[in-house]
């Protein structure tokens, strides 16, 4: 009989199904997670809500096989020490989404009518209707940042309220965004149009602190904004700064560390709530249902959907993985970041032919930064087809003779782009991007990519540009593409790029294209 420990108050649903399917049931939500490890050793399987499964614990389970996370968001489990120890980590996402997605209909009718000090008022015997004068949400301009599960919820749950609502998703196709009945628009214009910005994005490099105070800064006199993300997409000293002037309103239900404590936003948030955003029955019996279901078909079919720390086949080398996400994303940067792609071909050549589907989650999050390179292809489909994007693998003529190389091709309504790289001695390259060849760019460290008309003299005043501002320029490539008449300048560099250099760039040189890259 197989083991599974849950140290969580998660419904009593879990117990049932797994009791059902022959498993023991070890349920104690008030005992500390390593000690429950520590005193049931022989337990194969853990299922936690926010509960940390640090190495520690793990240690702690020398027979343990799986971690189930009932809910999404798994950064509270180390997922790379699972791996090394071969214990696979399973989510159960779209779990809590609805739970979220009304939460912040409640947030923006309670900052709107002032429900929390009218209620406090009113219980201290006052009478003060003048004072607290609301607003309706009938009829606004809602911006959603991200059409995940939550985001797509949201704006199905707003319709109610005959508002406009406005969405950023790099990877929503036009089409598909119709039919959820949004408007695409970049993240600036979310903030300069909205009445209400709610936050659905994660938290990784390329999204921490983005709420700075450049977009704060475009936001209308009396906006909210409400975060039931990550709290460390939004720069709190920004909102501090800019709150009393634009007189925002900020609802919050995230923070740093969920516990007891002062909470450093307690003087900007208009609401603010402990983390609840999943804490409803409902939320929970989903969650508690899919983790036992999911555990049981894990074992007894060996269903490993839901994994999101999945290692590679026998025979296939990783770094494969890694060139497959970073094709895609110098793809995605080449149209930029407004480009809508509707369709994703992809091309495998040699041995690699046989493993395409171990590249699809990579791709996937290679144009899509809200998307975990752990899940699995089922996943990375779903997702694809959420957002209106089709996906198709091509046979491969092998006798081109391209060795074991891969080929990304992103289509748009407006543009395509085509790109191919392999591994040489262990190391990521960029072969070709378009007719641009024989590129062979390692894909590390901090690249720009500047295409224009072919002439003489361009690479020398790029140069000198980067120069005027301390970059020291580690490698240069440039091709041709005779066809066109054009060039292309791959420039490794010491440091990043900044946009606005970029831009300086682009007009002075007339660029066709100007874009840096980081890996």
């Amino acid at each position: 009989m197989k083991k599974v420990i849950i140290p969580t108050k998660l419904d009593k649903e879990v117990a049932r199904i797994l009791g059902d399917a022959g498993f023991e049931v070890i349920q104690l939500p008030e005992k500390p997670v390593l000690e429950l490890a520590r005193e049931n050793a022989d337990a194969e399987v853990i299922i936690v809500r926010s509960e940390k499964v640090t190495p520690e614990v793990m240690d702690a389970l020398p027979s343990l096989k799986l971690v189930v996370r009932a809910g999404a968001g798994y950064d509270n489990i180390d997922t790379q020490y699972a791996r090394r120890k071969n214990v696979d980590v399973m989510n159960t996402p779209g779990a809590n989404s609805n739970a979220v997605a009304e939460e912040v209909v409640a947030l923006a009718l309670a900052a709107y009518r002032q429900v929390v000090p009218a209620d406090v008022s009113t219980r201290e015997g006052k009478w003060e209707k003048s004072k607290f004068m609301g607003r309706e949400l009938t009829g606004k301009t809602v911006g959603i940042l991200g059409l995940g599960h939550i985001g797509r919820l949201l704006a199905r749950r707003l319709s109610g309220f005959e508002v406009t609502v406005l969405a950023f998703d790099p990877v929503l196709s036009t089409d598909m965004a119709a039919q959820l009945g949004v408007k695409l628009c970049t993240v600036e214009e979310i903030f300069a149009q909205s009445d209400i910005i709610s936050l659905h994005i994660p938290e990784n490099d390329s999204t921490r602190g983005m709420v700075n105070a450049k977009l704060l800064g475009l936001m209308k006199k009396g906006a909210m904004l409400i975060n039931c993300a990550r709290s460390g997409i939004v720069d709190e000293d920004a909102i501090r700064a800019v709150k009393a002037e634009k007189q925002l309103l900020f609802c919050n239900d995230v923070y740093k560390k969920d516990a007891e404590g002062p909470k450093s936003v307690a003087d900007i948030a208009d609401v603010m709530l402990p983390h609840l955003g999943a804490n409803t029955k409902e939320a929970n019996f989903l969650a508690a249902k899919r983790a036992a279901e999911q555990t049981v078909a894990y074992f007894a079919e060996g269903v490993t959907t839901s994994v999101v720390n999945k290692g590679v086949p026998d025979g296939m080398d990783e770094k494969f993985q890694s060139l497959a996400s970073l094709l895609a994303g110098v793809s995605a940067a080449y149209l930029g970041e407004d480009a809508q792609i509707r369709r994703i071909e992809t091309s495998f050549y040699g041995k690699l032919h046989a493993f395409g589907k171990w590249m699809l989650a990579p791709i996937t999050a290679g144009i899509a930064k809200d998307f975990d390179p752990y899940l699995g292809a089922a996943d990375a489909m779903e997702f694809l087809k959420a957002r209106g994007i089709e996906m198709k693998d091509r046979e491969v003529d092998n006798e081109k003779h391209y060795g074991e190389s891969i080929t990304i091709d992103l289509i748009t309504n407006s543009g395509n782009v085509s790109v191919r790289g392999t591994l040489t001695e262990s190391h990521l390259m960029l072969s070709r991007i378009n007719n641009f060849d024989k590129i062979y760019l390692e894909l590390s460290g901090n690249n720009l990519f500047v295409e224009y008309g072919d002439t003489t003299g361009i690479i020398g005043k790029i140069a000198s540009l980067l120069g005027a501002n301390a970059i020291n320029i580690i490698d240069i490539r440039a091709p041709q593409d005779l066809e066109r008449n054009h060039s292309l300048a791959v420039i490794k560099t010491n440091v990043p790029v900044p946009a606005e250099l970029i831009e300086q760039i682009r007009d002075q040189i007339k660029a066709v294209k100007a874009f840096s890259f980081s890996c």
